[in-house]
């Protein structure tokens, strides 16, 4: 249960941003990862490193303005930060000990669809289904 929901609320986050229009969603999914990346800076327990962390995200997620692979790559490093704060820190959730492990999980499944470009659901589906061709089987 400790993977399948986060793997959920990723597949749903990509869902869910997957269906806003194509010249919001990747302004939306900058401005996200920039909050990802402030996500621990009120008791995240690692003092300073906490402010160098949430400037790094802080220029990725700017850069992530104009270019889907920043956005992808934020949320692999906020990924890696959730792995950090699960073994040495505070979880994200300061009532649910395991939450920074579920985020390190989830945060994967949203850089792969931002890595992906950040396709629509209906440019997803059409990915998803068989191609024809112009010859009758």
């Amino acid at each position: 249960m400790s993977v399948v929901v986060p793997l959920l609320i990723g597949v749903l986050y990509v869902l869910l941003s997957s269906l806003l229009p194509d010249r919001h969603r990747r302004p939306f999914n900058a401005i996200m990862v920039a909050g990802a990346g402030a996500a621990y800076l009120s008791g995240g327990g690692l003092g300073g490193a906490e402010v160098v962390f949430a400037s790094v995200m802080a220029f990725v997620a700017y850069r992530g303005l104009t270019s889907w692979r920043f956005i992808g790559l934020g949320w692999l490093l906020h990924t890696a930060w959730d792995v950090v704060h699960h073994l040495r820190g505070e979880p994200i959730l300061p009532f649910d000990h395991g939450s920074s492990f579920g985020c390190a999980i989830c945060d994967p499944v949203i850089a792969l669809w931002c890595l992906a470009g950040g396709p629509s659901l209906s440019t997803m589906t059409g990915r998803l289904r068989p191609r024809r061709t112009g010859a009758a089987p």
